[in-house]
């Protein structure tokens, strides 16, 4: 099977308008759970609003005053769509 699934749909994703690859320059490492950090970096990296989650993990990052991410879950996210927030 190999890479050619993962790449097709690499593909596909970067043709969105609304999809940006963003390369990550810094690892912040403020989960312990490692695998985490990765979408804190991230979400760090292209300035996100909003990181969306209900892992427990990422509860540390509410009390960070820098830096900051704004940890919400899907239901959370839902009201922000609702009201045409962001």
């Amino acid at each position: 099977m190999g890479l050619e699934p993962a790449q097709a749909t690499l593909k596909v994703l970067m043709e969105l308008g609304n999809v940006e690859k963003v390369d990550i320059y810094f690892r912040w490492n403020l989960i312990k759970d490692a695998n985490d950090n990765k979408f804190t970096d991230c979400a760090l990296a292209c300035g996100a609003n909003y990181l969306v989650t209900h892992d427990a993990d990422f509860k540390v990052l509410k009390k960070l005053k820098f830096p900051k991410v704004t940890v919400i879950t899907a239901e959370e996210f839902g009201d922000v769509l609702k009201l045409g927030g962001a």
